[in-house]
């Protein structure tokens, strides 16, 4: 961020932008923002025309939920990857503690949009979950977004998927709901197909010049309408679905 209070230039930014504005770091703000990056936090340089006056740490601590619910992803079989913005001692600081092993730090938006797309070239199917403006190239590219439900518009608008919570245990409830509705959908159809494979041809009397039987127009009625109700009772069963207690194990 660049600004002008009172006639005098001040800029705000991550390291690599002071070095785009030709300002150089004094040695003890670089160590404050060296011992800030261990431990997790970004730091943010401020600048006055040409003289580099403080650096900011700021600290996202890690949700509480968050390694149990990457640890269902896991479990489900999905690869957890990390982009991330940040300096690359901070986000390694973080991937550390989270046990995330592929992590790709200070990366722009465009940055983020190549990650998605190395991996679908790799033959990846990639869930993108983000809630910032830089975020929103890279939840187009990828096979579903996920937009956290306090992120940006843009964000909200570039997702397929829209969270109502902050946390990452939303994902994870999203992708066990939908491939049980995806699992629901394949069994009514399987149903629905070994019901008219078998009763249509009955109906037109297949049976009928080897046994002389037909089935009855009221038997036909009964049968077409317990099929109907076989199949909304089945679909009605993910009213009662949970996603905590959906994980298969791989």
């Amino acid at each position: 961020v660049q600004a002008e209070i009172d006639g005098l230039g001040v800029r705000i930014g991550n390291r690599r932008f002071m070095a785009e504005q030709g300002l150089t770091i004094p040695e003890t703000l670089a160590r404050e923002a060296e011992a800030a990056s261990a431990g997790g936090a970004t730091a943010v340089f401020l600048a006055r025309k040409e003289r580099m006056l403080a650096v900011l740490v700021l600290s996202d601590p890690i949700r509480e939920d968050t390694p149990a619910a990457l640890a269902d992803l896991r479990r489900r079989g999905i690869e957890v990857v990390m982009c991330s913005g940040d300096a690359r001692r901070s986000v390694q600081a973080v991937a550390r503690e989270l046990g995330i092993e592929t992590v790709h730090s200070e990366v722009l938006p465009e940055d983020k949009l190549e990650v998605i797309r190395s991996l679908q070239a790799r033959g990846y199917k990639v869930g993108m979950a983000g809630d910032g403006v830089n975020d929103a190239p890279a939840l187009a590219q990828a096979e579903v977004g996920f937009a956290i439900g306090s992120g940006t518009d843009v964000a909200i608008e570039n997702a397929d998927v829209t969270l109502a919570s902050d946390s990452l245990a939303s994902v994870d409830a999203a992708i066990a709901v939908s491939r049980a509705t995806l699992r629901n959908i394949k069994q009514n159809l399987f149903g629905a197909f070994v019901y008219n494979a078998l009763g249509i041809p009955l109906a037109a009397g297949v049976l009928y010049p080897f046994l002389g039987w037909l089935l009855h127009p009221a038997f036909a009625s009964a049968a077409m309408a317990m099929s109907s109700v076989t199949v909304v009772t089945n679909a009605n069963r993910l009213r009662f679905f949970e996603p905590s207690k959906a994980i298969s194990v791989k």
